[in-house]
């Protein structure tokens, strides 16, 4: 536990360093995390051994909770066969001001690969302005893909979501049916997410097109999707 305590804030202090930032996305859970495990070995230097065992029972039933969920989340890229899809779906991200970020550049990366393959395709861009932005998600990425080559004719905007689950819902008028071959782009560790919600608002045909992301953040995001997920299964 220890060792586990000491790991979370070193982990800590690298998102720190690797976003240059002192507010990134969830990076205090790792503080947390890392005092709280601290505490605990601490504890239980003072607890009688039956409750000493209760509490690492606990935390390995944790711990295989945590295994099995990331496993359903990255079993969805075992499935790499890309199909052709009529539309794409761009799930937004958080830009600054009006620059996409890493994460969100790589969804569009992969989205202008995917139509070059596919040059038929047409693109919808999902994201309404969020906290620091100055312009839509959708706007910001409108504007990087047609610097880079994509025609104004091929893009569709979707500039009123907040949530993965209203991208897609908010997208959705946009499709001729729910039928139609749909290709959802978003970073690795949220295509599980995004596919669930996307069957749940009646999808019949889509498929996953992962972006990569930061090898740094990728635990980050992984630990961050697991709560995500919960709150997906539990509030639908």
């Amino acid at each position: 536990m220890t060792e586990l305590g000491i790991f979370c804030l070193l982990y800590f202090v690298l998102i720190r360093l690797a976003m240059g930032k002192w507010t990134s996305t969830f990076a205090g859970f790792w503080a947390a995390a890392g005092i709280g495990c601290l505490a605990v070995r601490l504890l239980t230097a003072y607890l009688p051994e039956w409750l000493e065992t209760v509490v690492w029972f606990t935390f390995s039933v944790a711990v295989f909770i945590f295994l099995a969920v990331e496993i359903r989340i990255f079993s969805e890229l075992l499935n790499k066969q890309e199909k052709k899809c009529d539309y794409l779906i761009v799930l937004g991200a958080h830009i600054e001001g009006d620059q996409v970020t890493n994460s969100l550049k790589r969804r569009l990366d992969k989205a202008m690969q995917y139509k070059e393959k596919f040059p038929k395709t047409r693109i919808i861009v999902s994201g309404g302005r969020g906290t620091g932005e100055t312009v839509t998600e959708a706007e910001a990425m409108k504007k990087y893909l047609q610097q880079h080559g994509i025609k104004e004719s091929c893009i569709e905007m979707e500039d009123q979501s907040m949530t993965t689950k209203e991208n897609l819902a908010f997208s959705a008028a946009m499709l001729p049916d729910m039928n139609c071959p749909v290709g959802i782009v978003t970073n690795n560790f949220h295509i599980y997410r995004a596919r669930q919600y996307a069957r749940k608002l009646g999808y019949q045909n889509t498929c996953g097109i992962p972006a990569g992301c930061s090898r740094i953040l990728l635990l980050n995001y992984a630990v961050r999707e697991f709560f995500a997920v919960w709150k997906m299964w539990i509030l639908g």
